[in-house]
């Protein structure tokens, strides 16, 4: 897991951040973003280049949790963090 907190971030930068980090993922590896707010424009981005991800917007700051689509262990592990909160 590599967390990034962009809830502090101008707008822009926390897309720029998270764009930057999740080609760096390696196997079995997820992003966790600390956010502000939900940043809907990044999910179709997200989705384009074979991402996926879950996202808690019932506090803050909100987390994202973003995986390879194609790596089940990120997955399981992002799934199992989710059932556990």
């Amino acid at each position: 897991m590599k967390t990034i907190d962009v809830s502090q971030l101008e707008p822009c930068e926390p897309m720029e951040r998270i764009l930057e980090a999740i080609p760096n993922l390696q196997a079995g590896e997820y992003l966790h973003v600390l956010h502000r707010m939900e940043p809907h424009p990044l999910y179709q981005i997200l989705t384009q280049q074979g991402y996926s991800w879950i996202t808690q917007a019932d506090k803050q700051p909100i987390e994202i949790y973003i995986w390879r689509s194609n790596d089940l262990a990120a997955k399981d592990k992002c799934l199992t963090l989710n059932e556990h909160r």
